[in-house]
């Protein structure tokens, strides 16, 4: 029993250790170099210091990037979140077969090219694009609006681009909650928005904490759509590492930005978390 139970861990362990060292070869070794170079004091990186490190974090420039960065990330998961919980409750009252054709439309952004859907946004918010041509058509407004290099045409691109990161996790967990609960809520007087409320939304939180994950990690590192949608006028951290490496060859800079940028992420994900722990708890 005991020769059974030593052997057990051991096992565990070298299946354990291939994707311990694609780890390490492939996250932490660059991290490590990416962490060095961010304490070269120049360009040149001919020595060491903390330089690179007090100028961004002490220029309200820089500090601005990093919250406009995180506050792109919530937008998305914001605009993602009103969208979602109604296409996955239609979702959920739909026959298989028409659950197999959304499926396929939900998925449908995933097999296309960033690219395509990007310049695609382009032609749909350019001053004569469809929906300018929409919105003057319908009396909303009398001239086309400014919706490229925007930050509102940026999140309007990210919310369909990040919609389907938001709606698989969610239309999975929907799908496992038990309808007997929602049918108890309507017997016993609830309205629709109480039984959202206080039944749906409680039982599909973990669904949503794994979708709004995604797309904040997805959305604050968007370096395309950021770059051609948001054009020049915005200034995210993803364009600021490639500005810093490619056209300023300002290695020591970049890698701190990088590193920012890699926090900033993490952070929304722990917070992100947290809340989802908070909640089950309540």
């Amino acid at each position: 029993m005991s020769r059974n139970g030593a052997s057990g861990p051991r096992v565990e362990w070298r299946l354990a250790a291939p994707l311990g060292l694609t780890y390490i070869a492939f996250f932490g070794a660059p991290f490590a170099i990416l962490l060095g170079i961010s304490f070269y004091a120049d360009a040149e990186q001919t020595r060491l210091g903390l330089d690179s490190w007090l100028k961004f974090y002490s220029d309200p420039f820089y500090l601005k990037v990093i919250g406009d960065t995180l506050k792109l990330g919530v937008f998305a998961v914001a605009a993602t979140t009103v969208l979602a919980y109604p296409l996955a409750l239609v979702f959920r009252a739909c026959g298989a077969r028409m659950q197999r054709l959304l499926t396929f439309i939900i998925l449908m952004p995933l097999l296309t090219s960033v690219v395509i859907r990007t310049f695609a946004w382009i032609v749909i918010l350019a001053r004569e694009g469809v929906a300018n041509q929409m919105l003057m058509g319908l009396g909303l407004t009398a001239a086309p609006l400014n919706l490229l290099q925007t930050e509102l045409g940026l999140v309007i691109a990210l919310t369909q681009i990040e919609m389907p990161l938001m709606l698989l996790p969610l239309l999975t967990i929907m799908n496992r909650m038990d309808q007997n609960l929602v049918d108890a809520s309507r017997a016993l007087g609830a309205s629709q928005w109480r039984t959202f409320f206080k039944v749906v939304l409680p039982l599909t939180l973990p669904g949503w904490v794994a979708g709004a994950t995604l797309v904040f990690a997805s959305a604050t590192t968007a370096f395309i759509s950021q770059t051609v949608i948001g054009g020049a006028r915005l200034v995210y951290l993803p364009a600021l590492i490639y500005q810093q490496a490619t056209v300023l060859y300002n290695w020591p800079f970049a890698a701190v930005a990088s590193l920012t940028l890699l926090f900033t992420v993490l952070a929304g994900i722990m917070a992100l978390g947290l809340l989802g722990r908070f909640a089950r708890t309540d």
